[in-house]
């Protein structure tokens, strides 16, 4: 799932983020039985008080005509460690990770559930958006 998942964020961030996105969220989906879906939004807030941030959508690069399609026997919740498990790594040696980590924070999570904050500018001691 790994690789997987690098390959797909390292073709969707060859594009610039825009500099009014504050943060980033992979969404995912549950499509069907064992078929989950992620895409990448940009939103124009970050609240970590308040998870309806993830709601104030600028942009979806593209990924909502294009998402991430993985298949996996196990449940949603395996599913989502896996997920935040890649996007950590990936955010420690990916080559966007840098673009990424302009903005104020990287997220991921279920549409309709909670939201795994995965990093934050406030554990470097930063403050702004993405540049």
């Amino acid at each position: 799932m790994d690789q997987k998942i690098e390959k797909w964020v390292d073709e969707v961030l060859k594009q610039d983020i825009p500099n009014d996105v504050v943060a980033v969220m992979f969404n995912l989906y549950e499509d069907d039985e064992h078929i989950y879906s992620m895409e990448i939004v940009g939103t124009e807030s970050f609240d970590e008080e308040d998870e309806d941030w993830a709601c104030d959508e600028l942009t979806d690069f593209g990924t909502r005509e294009n998402p991430l399609v993985l298949e996996s026997d196990s449940g949603w919740e395996e599913v989502l460690s896996k997920v935040s498990e890649s996007l950590k790594r990936y955010l420690e040696t990916g080559k966007h990770a840098a673009k990424l980590k302009r903005c104020t924070a990287v997220a991921t999570g279920f549409v309709d559930g909670d939201v795994e904050i995965l990093w934050t500018h406030d554990s470097c001691g930063a403050t702004s958006g993405c540049m």
